[in-house]
């Protein structure tokens, strides 16, 4: 069997021929393929507004400056997330504040975030994370929110296609724009979508929207409206102390390509999962069901088991190579050294303890799925 990774890009002749093209073509960057982009991914998500940018934590990085994150200001999210959940407050000078998940879905527990929020004074915001596609409960979460005049920055980087069914009936789409005041996804070659690096943010607020377009580039611009003067044709001006986080035409022309096979991809990942599911259904491995109306968009799998290292280790020697989503980002030495320590949140470090992401990849074939079950049951089986 040759070597089976936890994730794995999906690239199809079309989305090749698409990147050619533009390559081809007059632009490779600033061109007419990123607002296309922007507009067919608006359209799949269901939001009104979306802003390409260079990566995941540069849409992070540009929504926590936009929702005006600074010092002395405070930030709650999960501890089980990439370190760029974060990581994104601190850039902007704000502390974070971490709340301990809930154990059965590894998502921000809601009955403890409010606990968080009767104790503690200046939390500006709630960074949500979809944890491995699993989207957070925002209905809920928003009434918090406004209940303590918080914004939301929802972290979808795992979860675009994903939703669920409110009380009163709604679809939510994961990154909507009706919930959230913003929300950020991620295009790194693992996830749904792939164009090497890359992000999205998406929006239904037009002042965030106008915010963001003007650090996404160096703060610059040309826009006459806004202009102080104009010297002619060429004159731009710099109205706030923004970054290149651009994203450049040849890939925006890979994400809309890829963007035309995303629904068949989230098809098979479901699929995949409901596999691993039916397997590990009598097996001593604990898996993330998630609850009614909740559609998981299945970036990651996720098993628990007590035997984790074990396990691990009896995968990788055989040619399958699984990985683990996350150490908790409070017992990083960065944020330990701000205080955060071990036995603060002991739901996120038990979870951390005994987590295994397997593969889960469009391309993942039904035989190369069942060697994978077949070997993890044979591990428990034999209790190595």
């Amino acid at each position: 069997m040759k070597p089976i990774p936890y994730g794995r890009q999906h690239i199809t002749e079309k989305d090749i021929e698409a990147v050619i093209e533009v390559l081809r073509s007059d632009f490779l960057t600033q061109g007419p393929k990123i607002s296309e982009f922007e507009e067919m991914f608006a359209k799949y998500i269901g939001s009104k507004y979306a802003i390409a940018v260079s990566n995941g934590t540069a849409a992070l990085h540009l929504s926590a400056l936009a929702l005006g994150v600074k010092a002395g200001q405070k930030v709650i999210t999960s501890p089980i997330t990439f370190a760029a959940s974060a990581n994104c407050v601190r850039y902007c000078g704000g502390d974070v504040i971490f709340c301990d998940v809930d154990a059965e879905t590894v998502l921000i527990d809601l009955q403890q975030l409010k606990s968080i929020l009767e104790k503690k004074s200046k939390i500006s915001g709630i960074i949500p994370v979809n944890f491995a596609g699993y989207p957070v409960d925002l209905s809920k979460l928003r009434k918090i929110a406004d209940e303590y005049n918080l914004w939301i920055l929802e972290d979808a980087c795992h979860s675009p296609g994903g939703y669920f069914i409110d009380d009163n009936n709604v679809k939510r789409r994961c990154g909507d724009g009706t919930l959230a005041d913003l929300a950020i996804f991620s295009f790194h070659p693992v996830k749904h979508i792939a164009t090497g690096e890359g992000g999205m943010i998406t929006t239904n607020r037009k002042d965030l929207y106008e915010k963001i377009l003007l650090l996404r580039t160096h703060g610059i611009t040309r826009n006459s409206d806004l202009l102080t003067e104009n010297h002619g044709g060429w004159y731009y001006e710099m109205h706030d102390l923004g970054f290149n986080y651009r994203l450049t035409d040849f890939q925006a022309a890979l994400g809309i390509s890829q963007l035309t096979h995303a629904e068949d991809g989230l098809k098979r990942r479901r699929k995949i999962a409901q596999r691993y599911d039916d397997a590990f259904l009598n097996a001593p491995i604990k898996i993330i069901r998630p609850k009614e109306n909740f559609c998981h968009a299945y970036h990651l799998y996720i098993i628990q088991v007590k035997n984790r290292l074990q396990l691990y280790n009896y995968l990788r020697s055989n040619n399958i190579f699984p990985q683990v989503h996350y150490i908790p980002v409070h017992l990083m030495p960065y944020y330990k050294n701000l205080g955060w320590k071990k036995g603060d949140f002991p739901n996120a470090e038990e979870y951390y303890e005994n987590c295994l992401s397997l593969p889960i990849y469009p391309t993942l074939t039904d035989e190369e799925q069942e060697f994978i079950i077949q070997t993890v049951l044979k591990f428990q089986d034999n209790d190595y």
